[in-house]
Order: C-alpha cells, then structure tokens, then sequence
C-alpha cells in the first residue's frame, strides 16, 4: 500500500512539473492602420498622382480620393507607391519594405481601361511585392484601377483571386488616358 501511495505522489509531481503554460504572450502583429494611399506615375516628362487619404482613420469623416491629372496615351510610368499612418506619424511603406515577404500589391484594372502593370520588385524570394511597379497605357480610354494590399498572401500565387491573405487595404481610382 505504501507503494501505491509513493507512485501516485510522484506521478502527481511528475504531471505538475510538465505544464505547457510557460507565461511567455503570444506575438500579436496588429493590422497597421493605413491613411494615406499615394501612388506616384512618372513618365519622365509627366506626372499623375493618385491619392486616398482618410485622416482620422475609420472614423466619421468620409476618405478623399483624388487623382491628380491624365494618363498621357502610349507611354510607360514608373510607379510607386507610400503608406502612411498619419494619426500616429507612422510610414507604413518601411514596414512592408521590411516585411515584404509577408505583403503584396494587386493592380486590377478595370473593364475598358487600357493599362497594363508588372511587378518592379521583389522580396528575397523573388516573389512581388509591388511597391514599385510599371503601368503601361495604350490607346485612350477611362476606367478603374484598383490598387490591393494583401498582407500574408500565399507567395507565389497566380493573382488576388488565388492570393489569399487579408486585405490591408484597397483603394479605387477612376483614371483617365488620352
């Protein structure tokens, strides 16, 4: 009977002493909080600039899109693209700079635009990243471009649809080429 009693003490010890709780948090990578959207195209001799800014966040006040000029017809634009969070001071484009592995932009271009884009970066993987891109124009025409952030995006993928992940951000522009 002593025995019993002896293996059921050092079994009890033996369980306590094995817990899996080591007090240690959890990591938590809050969504970032995204203001202001500016998409630079330069085509050298031609600037457009389109912008999404929503200062207080989701707050009440409603986001101002502006799109700042033409897109010139038959020309290819360098493009980039800043993310701030202007209510805490934050450039969130250095963040996804140096988490590129775990971002990337979508440009969807909508029916009767005549644009293309590709890709002008990579993360160490040499999949996209996207804030830098090249948007090529053909002949004139209007439309909707798209521009979607995806963080932790199945890498490589075949386009949004495929991408997975969760959208940090998305924002339509109604551009113009002539």
């Amino acid at each position: 009977m002593k025995f019993f009693k002896y293996a059921l003490l050092a079994s009890t010890l033996v369980f306590a002493s094995c817990s899996d709780d080591d007090n240690t948090p959890d990591e938590v990578n809050e969504e970032e909080v995204i203001t202001t959207l500016t998409v630079t195209l330069d085509s050298g001799s031609d600037i457009v600039v389109l912008q999404y800014q929503d200062l207080d966040g989701e707050g009440s006040d409603p986001a101002e899109i502006t799109v700042s000029g033409t897109l010139s017809a038959n020309t290819v634009y360098d493009g980039s693209i800043v993310l701030l969070n202007e209510i805490e001071g934050e450039n969130i484009t250095e963040e996804v700079e140096e988490e590129a592995d775990e971002h990337q932009f979508f440009y969807t271009v909508g029916s009767g635009l005549n644009v293309t884009t590709d890709y002008n970066d990579a993360d160490s993987m040499g999949n996209p990243v996207g804030l830098s891109f090249i948007l090529s124009t053909s002949d004139a025409s209007s439309g909707a471009l798209t521009f979607t952030l995806r963080h932790e995006p199945n890498k490589p993928n075949d386009g949004l649809e495929t991408a997975g992940g969760e959208t940090d951000i998305e924002v339509t522009f109604d551009v113009t080429v002539q």
